[in-house]
């Protein structure tokens, strides 16, 4: 059974930080990429960040220059920081991971439950 347990969200005011972790456990073989996505209310799950296990980041343009992804291969983590956080980013943010259960698996897509970000005065 595989697990994806975030944390870090919250509220924040505009102009503000948060910093979000997801770990994943269970039986894994390896993981291939971690991500982070969100989900605003009326609107499509969309991709915030992903990183790749050679250390290859993605960002939307929505984000870069304010957001940072990171990830401990060895503790299967990954991290987001958001700084100058807008109104905007206010969504359900969830955590993904594209990994193998076994060295003959396919690639498995898993999701953590969501951690709520509101930005707001």
């Amino acid at each position: 059974q595989v697990q994806l347990v975030e944390s870090g969200g919250g509220l924040v005011q505009p102009g503000g930080s948060l910093r979000l972790s997801c770990a994943a456990s269970g039986s894994i073989f390896t993981i291939n990429v971690m991500g982070w996505y969100r989900q605003a209310p009326g609107k499509q799950r969309e991709l915030v960040a992903s990183i790749t296990v050679g250390g290859t980041t993605n960002y939307a343009d929505s984000v870069k220059g304010r957001f940072t992804i990171s990830s401990d291969n060895v503790k299967k983590t990954v991290y987001l920081q958001m700084n100058s956080l807008k109104p905007a980013d206010t969504a359900v943010y969830y955590c993904n991971a594209v990994l193998r259960l076994s060295a003959l698996s396919k690639w498995y897509d898993y999701w953590g439950q969501g951690t709520q970000v509101t930005v707001s005065s």
